[in-house]
């Protein structure tokens, strides 16, 4: 081996030394599994607790996040009838974020989300890790706020009218096909830019993958398609662009 070879792999296996610390000095929960099915074996009787108490209008899901295939992340869920999901299901928008940089503490509690038929959630989600600190599945709560909503409704009909606080907007979409979680991204790229596609100057365009890439959309399998559909450009250019972004 030359010099110049040795130096390199010496450098690579450094730079990989300080990703897995990174990643296993991460704040995150300090429970660790070897893997999906013994992250099962220890929260299944957790997940029956929270369903059990929270009742049919309250989903529990175990997400499979170690292979990346947001497609089918759904590895064990307790009432899936509050989204439509069931096991072999995708993951959601925050999903494609946790994925996209795993060397931050992802845990959130008591946040909105909605359904992909309006009905909005609370919901919480933590996030475990394997050995080496990679995360490898995550535990969610979404809880269907309609009944709630439906007796609020009557009592607000008596109250004087009261300012939605801009803070309580869903954060998360939870849908049974990980398609419409990509679609809701683009759309609010491109909402965030303000400009319909055909208007959108090369900036613009390069802005709205740069949104999309800071939200993980990219882990997302054919991403890159449906935003060159959505855009009006090719595949091509559109990879051109990532480059751009990713170049940053």
């Amino acid at each position: 081996m030359t010099t110049t070879s040795a130096a390199k792999t010496d450098a690579a296996q450094t730079d990989a030394a300080k990703t897995g610390s990174a990643l296993a000095e991460s704040p995150q929960t300090d429970m660790r599994f070897a893997d999906i099915d013994e992250a099962h074996r220890a929260l299944a009787p957790v997940m029956e607790a929270i369903a059990a108490v929270g009742g049919p209008h309250c989903e529990v899901v175990l997400h499979d996040l170690s292979a990346g295939d947001l497609e089918h992340s759904i590895h064990a869920i307790l009432h899936g009838e509050v989204s439509g999901r069931r096991v072999g299901g995708p993951s959601t928008n925050l999903g494609a974020e946790v994925l996209h940089d795993q060397s931050r503490d992802h845990n959130a509690f008591g946040y909105r989300a909605r359904t992909a038929d309006g009905r909005e959630l609370i919901s919480s989600s933590v996030y475990y890790r394997d050995h080496e600190g990679r995360i490898i599945a995550a535990l969610c709560i979404n809880r269907d706020l309609t009944p709630v909503q439906g007796a609020m409704d009557a009592l607000t009909a008596l109250l004087p009218a009261a300012t939605e606080d801009a803070a309580s907007e869903p954060q998360e979409l939870v849908v049974p096909n990980v398609s419409d979680v990509l679609d809701d991204m683009i759309a609010e790229a491109v909402a965030a830019v303000g400009k319909p596609a055909p208007a959108m100057t090369k900036a613009d365009r390069i802005e709205v993958l740069r949104l999309l890439e800071g939200r993980g959309a990219f882990h997302i399998k054919r991403a890159a398609e449906r935003v060159s559909a959505r855009l009006g450009v090719s595949r091509v250019t559109t990879y051109g662009y990532l480059d751009e972004v990713r170049r940053g």
